[in-house]
C-alpha cells in the first residue's frame, strides 16, 4: 500500500472510529495524559496504529473480538519494535471496564524509558 492509499485509510478509519476508540481518544485527546500529544489512527510505516505517542514512540492498540486469532497483529507489533516504538494493547472490555487501570499502564509506559536497544538507535 502507497503513502496515499494509507493516508486515506488512516482518514476513512478516523472517521469511523469504533465506540471503544472514541471512548479511550476523550481521554487522550488535548494532552490529558501527562501533557502528552496523542494522535488517532497514525501512519507509522506501512501500518495505521489506533493511537501513538511519537515523542515516546508509543502505540496504543485496542482490539475487539475480531484480533483474537490475527497473525498480521503479531508482525506488525514485531515490526513496531524493530522500529523502537512499545506496543500497548488492550480489549475492549479493558477500557471499558478499567479505564483507570489501562490510563495507569499508558501513563507508566510514557514515564519509563525504553531500554537501551529497543529505542531504534544503536548506542
Amino acid at each position: 500500500m502507497g503513502v496515499k492509499e494509507l493516508r486515506d485509510t488512516a482518514r476513512a478509519l478516523r472517521k469511523r472510529s469504533t465506540d471503544t476508540e472514541a471512548y479511550l481518544w476523550r481521554h487522550l485527546k488535548n494532552r490529558q495524559m501527562e501533557g502528552f500529544k496523542f494522535r488517532r489512527q497514525q501512519r507509522i510505516g506501512r501500518y495505521v496504529v489506533d493511537f501513538a505517542n511519537l515523542e515516546k514512540r508509543l502505540v496504543i492498540e485496542v482490539d475487539g473480538g475480531q484480533h483474537v486469532i490475527d497473525p498480521g497483529d503479531k508482525m506488525r507489533d514485531e515490526w513496531l519494535r524493530a522500529e523502537g516504538y512499545k506496543v500497548l494493547r488492550f480489549w475492549d472490555n479493558q477500557i471499558f471496564s478499567n479505564l483507570e487501570g489501562v490510563w495507569e499502564t499508558i501513563r507508566d509506559a510514557l514515564l519509563t524509558p525504553l531500554p537501551q536497544g529497543e529505542r531504534g538507535d544503536n548506542f
